[in-house]
């Protein structure tokens, strides 16, 4: 059974940086495309980055040059690194493991809250 659990998330200001992690049980991250969905209020759940089995890394648009993504396969987690954070970057930030755009399993959420 694949668990993903998500932290980091938090409060902080416009310009500010977090930085996520996601724990994987159940499912090794070298072995699996990995990545980050996020969801605002009143708003669809969107990809915001994806990593590949070979490490290749993918970003939406809005993301590159701000967000970061990696994996610890000693660690088996999965991070997202996030800089220059924006009231429009506020939402619920949620690990995935599987196919980028039909991803098999999903962590519980971490709120990220961008204040202006």
């Amino acid at each position: 059974q694949v668990q993903l659990v998500e932290s980091g998330g938090g409060l902080v200001q416009t310009g500010g940086s977090l930085r996520l992690s996601c724990a994987a049980f159940g499912v090794l991250v070298r072995a699996n495309a990995m990545g980050w969905y996020r969801q605002a209020p009143g708003k669809q759940r969107e990809m915001v980055a994806g990593i590949t089995e070979s490490g290749g890394t993918y970003y939406e648009d809005s993301m590159k040059g701000r967000f970061t993504i990696s994996r610890d396969n000693a660690k088996n987690t999965v991070s997202l690194q996030m800089n220059s954070l924006q009231p429009s970057d506020t939402a619920v930030y949620y690990c995935f493991q599987g196919n980028f755009l039909a991803p098999r399993a999903f962590g519980q959420g971490t709120q990220v809250t961008v204040s202006s």
